[in-house]
């Protein structure tokens, strides 16, 4: 770390559980966030603040005005712009010392696959079960944690999926890619402005926890977030044998 990086993050180098060590770790990591919109306006912004090395934001939407009300990564100044475009552009701008790749496609299996050879982690900032589906199964494939976030209307909740965890479940162990849900989006729905932030930052925690290796992640469990009653509650997942994906017999 040169001397302006020392400056920079000098609050995480203060912290024992960070340091030096910590904060080098998260300069050589590279962490991929899946959703540009509301969930990784919150994401991606504080995972460049603190320092994460290499951030490859993955979307394939563009910035409309009905997106302003809590995507804070964009403004009006780029309504019609790539919303991977415009979170690289925010992002430089708040740290330029970290790379950022803006990647405009669907999160399809194939394109999850070949990134997956390059990232240290991945966020899911979706809002569809398709799309969570492949995510997760890329992620048991390659092993690498998955910080998976959603937020609808006044509810969200936020996990942590690591299949280098012999008991972690895996997004498929809840919800299995054999069942139908009906989708639903914030577009139909409705959701409060600055619940996306609060859903957003927890993820953003939970990967540098992970990152870094210090405190105890939400693995095997999922935190629940009532923005009505500010009431926080966590329930206990457990890792099934039979899933699809991550079970024993897969």
């Amino acid at each position: 770390m040169n001397g302006a990086q020392l400056l920079r993050y000098s609050s995480h180098l203060l912290l024992e559980d960070i340091d030096v060590a910590g904060q080098k770790r998260l300069l050589n990591a590279h962490a991929l966030v899946v959703g540009a919109g509301g969930l990784g306006s919150a994401v991606a912004p504080y995972l460049a603040a603190a320092g994460v090395g290499h951030i490859t934001l993955l979307d394939h939407d563009d910035v409309e005005l009905t997106n302003l009300q809590r995507q804070i990564m964009h403004t009006e100044l780029t309504i019609g712009k790539s919303k991977v475009a415009s979170g690289k552009q925010f992002l430089q701008q708040l740290n330029p010392g970290i790379q950022v790749e803006a990647i405009q496609a669907k999160a399809d299996e194939f394109l999850l696959d070949e990134i997956r050879h390059r990232v240290d982690i991945v966020l899911d900032c979706t809002d569809n079960f398709q799309t969570r589906q492949p995510i997760n199964a890329s992620c048991v494939n390659h092993q690498k944690p998955l910080v998976s976030g959603s937020a609808l209307r006044f509810d969200g909740q936020v996990s942590v999926f690591d299949p280098r965890n012999r008991n972690s479940p895996c997004y498929a162990c809840i919800f299995s890619p054999d069942e139908t849900f009906e989708e639903v989006s914030c577009a139909s729905m409705g959701i409060f402005s600055p619940l996306v932030g609060i859903i957003g930052t927890i993820q953003a925690g939970q990967a540098l926890q992970v990152l870094i290796g210090f405190g105890e992640p939400l693995i095997g469990r999922m935190l629940l977030w009532n923005a009505r009653t500010t009431q926080i509650d966590q329930i206990q997942i457990a890792r099934n044998s039979d899933c699809p994906i991550c079970g024993t017999e897969h």
